[in-house]
């Protein structure tokens, strides 16, 4: 007995830039927001017409360096003031400018790795199989084929009309694309 499989979504292929960017528009017009797009080369304006214009990425690294630089300047404040306090020479216990080098190094240190691992989180990484690795033609992908995925979880897929929609935008081929 063969385990049944769930509809991914479908996809199309395409040869020109052109013909893929008009087809998300088409896309688009008609509501669908569960897309993507493969390309071996970087188009311009498709990312704009897919409508990807927001990202947590930004939001997520300032809020993680604002807290590597109140978390190192604590750090310093509370050893050299609460925990071990040295007079040294009649200086003041908390000598803001002595802390600078550990308060920026934390500061980058708790960005770059946010900016790392939020990343990874965004894009749904580590994904060491996507399902669009079961359709042959999708090899192509990283060399001369443009695809458009639209993703059944989409709001207003249906699998005849989004069939249609694509069919009408004048692709090499739509591809069911199952899900194991």
């Amino acid at each position: 007995m063969r385990p049944s499989r769930r509809l991914y979504g479908l996809m199309a292929e395409f040869e020109r830039p052109d013909d893929l960017r008009k087809a998300v528009r088409a896309v688009r017009e008609q509501g669908y927001r569960r897309l993507d797009a493969y390309t071996p080369l970087p188009i311009d304006g498709l990312a704009e017409e897919m409508g990807m214009h927001f990202s947590w990425l930004p939001l997520i690294v300032l809020t993680a360096g604002i807290l590597g630089a109140i978390g190192g300047f604590l750090m310093q404040y509370y050893a050299s003031v609460i925990s071990y306090p040295l007079d040294i020479g009649g200086r003041p216990l908390d000598s803001w400018p002595a802390f600078i080098p550990v308060t920026f190094e934390l500061t980058i240190l708790c960005a770059s790795l946010s900016a790392v691992f939020g990343m990874l989180a965004l894009c749904g990484l580590p994904r060491p199989h996507h399902p669009l690795f079961n359709e042959p033609r999708f090899v192509l992908a990283s060399q001369n084929r443009l695809f458009l995925c639209i993703e059944s979880r989409d709001r207003r897929f249906d699998r005849e009309e989004t069939r249609k929609l694509l069919e009408s935008c004048g692709p090499s081929g739509v591809y069911d694309i199952e899900d194991k």
